[in-house]
């Protein structure tokens, strides 16, 4: 593969990249003969009555519909919200105990919502396109009148939780019904899902192997149809790593689109954004999560004069015409997995035939991973001072070993940190003025065995090291979203990472959803758990 003019990063400013400083060799990838497109069956009816006497699918298999197949149900009264509400927590009650992807249910609350819900779409007048649709909260998330314990002993449950994040908020004002809180390992600290509090998360795709993380129960909830939607957080990956790992749609869109209330300890690198059965399903999440809440100073202005944005407005537009750059190592990443490498390849080619211009180029700056893990371990240290000697006693071994090397960099260290992040982010907005998007693995790796709180040494390599592709844009604040693109050997799910240009969170949606037209999202043998 050929690297972008074999230029390196520099510690300053970057030199602009106007496009005669671009490699003049660069692969075209050209299109192949146009490939069947693949579907996935929809659950066929039955005559059993609905709530309103029309027949609808069968109420096993409501568990496993998107929101968006479900509010088309609801709009023609062949399902009630409560219906769907209660197959979802049937399902939560038969496979929950085998994955541990929930911290917090919250039963009746759902059921009541769902009731309520219902009442609206019987006068035909829901609150939002996600009325009645059931979601789950990461546990770092404030929800209102539950706990938000970060997947941490640290975290007395017995507090006034009475206030809402953005995210929940708007949720409840669009009538989505909330179920319960997902797992995280402790304040989000790392890519796997395990935690002295909660246990071990499983993956839906085989439970011994992990979810990924940090919104592990979110990714492992919707690849079970334990609830459709998820709200997640993601510093370094921890949206896309898990949605990639239990083959879902994940979104960590552009820093500041979704507001948060508190900011994360870990600082701007920190976002907020969906987990989905399909990217119809983001992009209606996004439509209400998006919208301004004046607690969050960083967060960015409506884009438009109404305060939201509609993300479902040309999101079948394709990507005919698109700049493609397809990156398979970022110029650095090495021991990505074979099958990983060949499946995002074939997914590249898929694009092409779907109209896209894509050429094989890497965008030239140097593996990332001393600034990512750098300014993470501070924060972790940061966290660390605000807790008392007991508490620290309590935390993760890997949470503590995280803190501990954040301890030992000093003010200089961690401005020559930010000023380097500065220079990335640089070089990637004028990177992007060349091209639509940036197409690379998400993961190096599928997902491999679950395993307890500190079974390894805390570094930056066992850390992130087998992320390469994800950590990158947290630093860039750019839009990123990952998608299956096939299965491993094993039966693993596999997904390709699609980047935008700042701000351009609505052309990830739309290029993604071009990639599903041909690429249905595959689901997991609920049966063998």
């Amino acid at each position: 593969m050929m690297q972008a003019s074999g230029r390196r990063r520099p510690e300053g400013m970057p030199e602009p990249l106007p496009r005669a400083s671009l490699p003049a060799h660069r692969k075209r990838i050209a299109a192949m003969n146009t490939r069947p497109t693949p579907s996935r069956p929809m659950p066929l009816p039955t005559t059993s009555a609905s709530f309103t006497g029309e027949i609808r699918p069968r109420a096993t298999e409501l568990a496993d519909l998107t929101a968006t197949e479900l509010v088309a149900l609801y709009h023609t009264h062949s399902v009630s919200p409560v219906e769907v509400t209660k197959a979802v927590l049937a399902r939560i009650d038969r496979l929950n105990p085998k994955l541990n992807a929930f911290c917090h249910l919250a039963p009746e609350e759902a059921l009541a919502a769902a009731r309520a819900s219902e009442a609206r779409w019987m006068r035909a007048s829901p609150l939002s396109v996600l009325d009645g649709v059931p979601c789950t909260i990461k546990d770092l998330v404030l929800t209102k009148g539950w706990p938000t314990l970060r997947g941490s002993h640290t975290v007395d449950p017995n507090q006034p939780w009475d206030v809402d994040a953005p995210a929940p908020a708007r949720l409840r004002e669009g009538g989505v019904v909330l179920i319960g809180k997902t797992t995280t390992p402790e304040f989000g600290c790392k890519g796997e899902t395990n935690s002295p509090k909660t246990g071990l998360t499983r993956n839906p795709w085989n439970p011994k192997k992990t979810p990924g993380g940090s919104s592990g129960g979110s990714a492992a909830a919707v690849a079970a149809g334990m609830a459709p939607l998820s709200i997640g957080t993601d510093g370094a990956g921890s949206v896309r790593i898990p949605a990639s790992f239990c083959g879902n749609f994940g979104l960590k869109p552009s820093f500041g689109r979704v507001p948060a209330y508190p900011l994360s300890p870990f600082g701007t690198v920190a976002h907020l954004g969906p987990h989905t059965m399909s990217v119809r399903d983001a992009a209606l999440m996004m439509s209400l999560v998006t919208r301004p809440d004046a607690r969050d100073w960083t967060s960015l202005p409506p884009e438009t004069p109404h305060g939201a944005h509609d993300y479902s407005v040309g999101l079948e537009d394709g990507v005919a015409g698109l700049r493609v750059a397809w990156s398979p190592t970022l110029g650095y990443a090495k021991n990505v997995h074979p099958e990983v490498a060949e499946s995002c390849a074939d997914a590249v080619q898929r694009l092409a035939e779907l109209g896209a211009i894509v050429e094989q180029v890497d965008p030239g700056f140097e593996d990332p991973l001393e600034i990512t893990t750098g300014l993470w371990f501070v924060g972790a240290w940061t966290l660390w001072n605000t807790l008392t000697r007991e508490q620290q006693a309590r935390t993760d071994p890997d949470f503590a070993a995280e803190a501990a090397l954040g301890s030992k960099l000093s003010a200089l260290e961690v401005q020559r940190l930010n000023l380097r992040r500065g220079a990335l982010g640089s070089f990637m907005r004028q990177f992007m003025q060349e091209w639509d998007l940036l197409v690379t693995p998400t993961v190096a790796v599928p997902a491999f065995d679950a395993k307890p709180a500190g079974h390894a040494a805390m570094d930056p390599p066992t850390m992130l090291g087998w992320t390469p592709f994800t950590y990158p844009f947290n630093l860039t604040q750019q839009p990123a979203c990952t998608l299956p693109c096939g299965l491993t050997s094993d039966g693993l799910p596999i997904g390709i990472q699609f980047v935008g240009p700042m701000f351009g969170d609505a052309l990830v949606l739309r290029a993604a959803r071009a990639f599903e037209s041909v690429t249905p999202i595959a689901r997991p043998d609920l049966t063998k758990l």
